[in-house]
């Protein structure tokens, strides 16, 4: 009987000396997964914008930066005007449709590892190159991580995408 009376007094103990620090950290990773779900909507928006060829800029700072992730490219970003242009030309030319689930994760701070209310994720797009007067329509599939950044106003502030862009245009444009 004593060796439980000792067990129950052990485990009183513990309990009663907890120093709140797990209730901050209850806070802490609530706040921080509201900024995740806040911001992931946010991605949402701008996959689903992207695929309607009508995105809506206003989502991205005006300091936003694109980093250049393809091979041998001649800057290492781009700014919110070039990314309009560019985006802007490719809708022009090809068509763009979703085709897996997509695939958000929570993103964390370099140094802390702790979430920081980015969002990356995986998705499948397919995309065409419509038909001309002297050429098929063609189509592809690629593969893409993605992630964003967003600033203190809850604005996209850096984004990165990564896949195999030059094969998706060498068999588009026919060059495989």
């Amino acid at each position: 009987m004593n060796y439980l009376v000792c067990i129950l007094c052990t485990a009183i103990l513990f309990v009663g000396c907890k120093d709140g620090t797990e209730s901050n950290s209850d806070a802490t990773t609530k706040a921080a997964n509201d900024l995740f779900a806040k911001n992931s909507e946010i991605v949402m928006a701008n996959i689903r914008g992207w695929e309607a060829e009508n995105l809506d800029y206003s989502m991205y700072a005006e300091d936003f930066v694109m980093r250049e992730t393809g091979f041998g490219a001649e800057r290492d970003s781009l700014n919110l005007g070039e990314m309009k242009e560019f985006d802007r030309q490719i809708w022009d030319s090809y068509d763009f449709k979703v085709v897996s689930d997509i695939v958000l994760l929570p993103g964390v701070h370099r140094d802390s590892k702790e979430m920081d209310g980015s969002v990356r994720h995986y998705i499948d797009w397919e995309v065409t190159h419509p038909a001309t007067d002297s050429t098929e329509a063609r189509s592809g599939v690629i593969k893409l991580y993605e992630s964003y950044d967003f600033d203190e106003n809850g604005k996209i502030s850096y984004q990165q995408v990564y896949g195999d862009f030059t094969g998706l245009m060498n068999h588009l444009m026919g060059k495989e």
